[in-house]
């Protein structure tokens, strides 16, 4: 059966965007994401084009019948990333076979001083043997830790992650943050309102085998189960609320800002503070101009920041409930 292979060149701060508008197909169930290299001189591409980018998705679709309609779904929903500069155009061509494995090197991407980022099959090089992996695979959901969001929050949380902790992981997408918190050995509630992101969990949590010490549930907290998608996708149906009661010892969130600032209370209600753990809320997945809203509204629900990780201009800040 012949395919559709489509790819699309992308920044870094692309990857995870492109990979959770697809996810809305229900027609693409895996995306290859490699670095970026031109296999052949392409002179419709400007060389300041060619350097704007850092990685290529590469993905599959059966070439029958409903093709132009697929192809026409995948295309709206780039489209918004193309106009703003974040990927090129797709591109289009028509192979005999879907390859049954990738066929260049696996992606190995190194964050912080503790994480490994790994494919499923990769080899973890010996130079790096010492850190913690996380595999992950070709699923449509954010979290591919690429984009420098998930790297900030990740370097807050091998800093302030410690054994025995009850932690939760908000707006879980793909599992990778939930992985993280529990092979450091924490317990982790892993919440999403995006069924396709809670499968994904799912399948990360197995596959790092820590199946133990993480439980995956679709829903959200407080307030955050009328919000819609956390990445502000179409409306979603009623998700599940987890009420917060101070059960709790941190909370990791990589979300969009406007949320971080209506959940705030529910941040507050959900951790709980002793003499051991100050009650620690690690947020990220906004930038710099947003810190002027998100402070204030923390302050005023009981908390105090107390680190802060930047990339350009993405930033992902800590706070403390207030003794």
């Amino acid at each position: 059966m012949a395919w559709l292979e489509l790819c699309v060149n992308a920044t870094d701060e692309a990857v995870d965007w492109v990979k959770t508008q697809l996810s809305a197909t229900n027609c693409i169930d895996e995306i290859e994401v490699i670095t970026y290299a031109p296999t052949e001189p392409d002179h419709a591409i400007s060389q300041d084009e060619g350097d704007r980018w850092t990685f290529s998705l590469r993905f599959y679709l059966p070439d029958n019948p409903a093709i132009n309609t697929r192809l026409e779904r995948v295309s709206g929903l780039l489209s918004s990333l193309h106009r703003t500069g974040l990927t090129s155009a797709l591109q289009i061509k028509v192979v005999e076979e879907k390859p049954s494995r990738p066929a260049t090197k696996p992606l190995i991407h190194r964050i912080g001083s503790q994480f490994v980022i790994l494919t499923p099959d990769a080899a973890c090089p010996s130079e790096l043997s010492a850190l913690i992996p996380i595999r992950l695979g070709q699923a449509c959901s954010f979290g591919s830790g690429l984009h420098p969001a998930t790297i900030l929050i990740l370097r807050l949380i091998e800093r302030y992650v410690t054994p025995g902790m009850s932690v939760l992981d908000l707006g879980s997408g793909s599992g990778i943050l939930s992985v993280a918190m529990a092979k450091l050995g924490a317990t982790v509630l892993a919440l999403d309102n995006d069924r396709h992101a809670v499968q994904s969990t799912q399948d990360t949590v197995v596959r790092n085998q820590v199946a133990q010490q993480v439980t995956v549930m679709e829903g959200s907290l407080g307030q955050g189960s009328t919000m819609g998608h956390w990445m502000g996708l179409a409306p979603l149906e009623a998700v599940p609320t987890v009420e917060p009661a101070a059960a709790f010892d941190l909370i990791a969130a990589n979300i969009l800002g406007r949320m971080h600032i209506t959940l705030a209370q529910d941040y507050r209600q959900a951790l709980r503070q002793s003499h051991t753990n100050p009650g620690l809320l690690l947020t990220a997945g906004f930038t710099t101009d947003y810190e002027d809203d998100l402070n204030p509204a923390f302050a005023t629900a009981g908390f105090e920041a107390v680190d802060r990780e930047q990339m350009r201009e993405w930033t992902a800040l800590a706070y403390c409930l207030k003794v």
